[in-house]
């Protein structure tokens, strides 16, 4: 009998520990290189820096996963940016800046609760050529489309090829204002849809003023984009529409258009060509373009090489030099001290 016993219950804590089985993973980028540009803003000469981030951001992380059994997983993500060439913190000095959440994932989808990327950010991932680089993608038209929200409750769920995805922050950036709850508040919904080699995406997204005073503003944005692959290559095209409400702003609208390539043409390299076209629809702005040559070259699993070059071409009264984004609280391009612009970065990545 106490052998029986013994047993039972020595079956009965491997049963628990295999329900309670967890795993905590470190991971991280570390990516620096040497940009060059001409007529850079400030004084209009040329400038060659050290840069961090540029194809991707340089990061350190943790991801965690409980079993809890039923299919049932608890989760979380902790991850911190930096940047490499002055070994200082990210996203403002935030310790955890890139992402800081906890939730639930099982059958039904994942909901997190937390700082997360927003919607626009995952849509530009996918449907963006050069998957939303620091140095030189969508992220240099409009700063939001790589952007986060704090306070953020976020749930995604994929059901016979179609990915779901909502997003509902009650301050998108810094804590909640008591007895004004529209203050910087920001709400997403996003649809994603891929068979063979096509994928097709929508999404949009709608910001409040993140202050007191500007909380009555009101800022729209919606995405369209899709992606072909046809052997080594793959195309993509996309659209995005914006527009401000809101103590005198109704008239501030930007539609912002690309059209890239993505080419496999070895193994080990990665070629990359992208036009954006933004039109923006303030008084007295223009209409500026980027054009963007990328390659990539892989030395190993977890180290590349990469050169980036891109050209910013100003038309009319816009001025949006490579790297800004040209989409701010007015709609208009960017400081006006350059005009066309000339850029190039070479760099290496490491991932672990």
């Amino acid at each position: 009998m106490k052998i029986k016993l013994f047993a039972a219950a020595a079956a009965a804590l491997v049963s628990a520990g295999a329900f309670a089985q967890s795993s905590v993973t470190m991971y991280g980028v570390v990516d620096a290189g040497v940009e060059w540009v001409n007529k850079a803003p400030g004084n209009g000469g040329s400038r060659t820096a050290m840069q961090s981030g540029n194809l991707s951001g340089s990061r350190w992380g943790l991801r965690g996963v409980e079993d809890l059994g039923g299919g049932l997983k608890g989760i979380f993500n902790l991850e911190s940016g930096f940047t490499i060439d002055d070994g200082r913190s990210g996203q403002d000095g935030r310790l955890f800046g890139r992402n800081a959440y906890v939730g639930l994932q099982g059958q039904w989808g994942q909901l997190t609760l937390g700082r997360q990327q927003n919607l626009m950010f995952d849509f530009a991932l996918n449907y963006d050529p050069m998957a939303i680089a620091n140095r030189y993608s969508l992220a240099s038209q409009d700063a939001a489309l790589a952007g986060r929200a704090d306070n953020a409750v976020k749930y995604v769920g994929t059901f016979s090829g179609v990915r779901t995805s909502a997003l509902y922050s009650t301050r998108s950036d810094g804590q909640e204002v008591a007895g004004n709850n529209k203050v910087g508040r920001e709400w997403s919904l996003g649809l994603d849809y891929a068979s063979g080699p096509y994928s097709v995406g929508v999404v949009y997204d709608r910001t409040n003023g993140n202050t007191a005073e500007l909380a009555d503003i009101k800022i729209q944005r919606a995405m369209l984009g899709g992606t072909y692959a046809y052997g080594p290559a793959k195309l993509y095209a996309g659209y995005r529409w914006a527009h401000a409400t809101g103590l005198g702003l109704d008239s501030a609208r930007s539609n912002l258009y690309w059209l890239g390539v993505g080419y496999q043409a070895t193994p080990a390299l990665t070629l990359t060509g992208t036009a954006y076209y933004q039109n923006f629809k303030a008084e007295g702005a223009g209409n500026p373009w980027l054009f963007v040559v990328s390659s990539d070259y892989a030395l190993s699993k977890r180290t590349d090489a990469y050169l980036n070059l891109a050209y910013a071409k100003n038309s009319s009264n816009a001025a949006l030099p490579l790297g800004v984004a040209g989409f701010g609280d007015v709609f208009t391009s960017a400081d006006g001290s350059t005009n066309n612009q000339l850029g190039a970065v070479v760099g290496i990545r490491h991932k672990f």
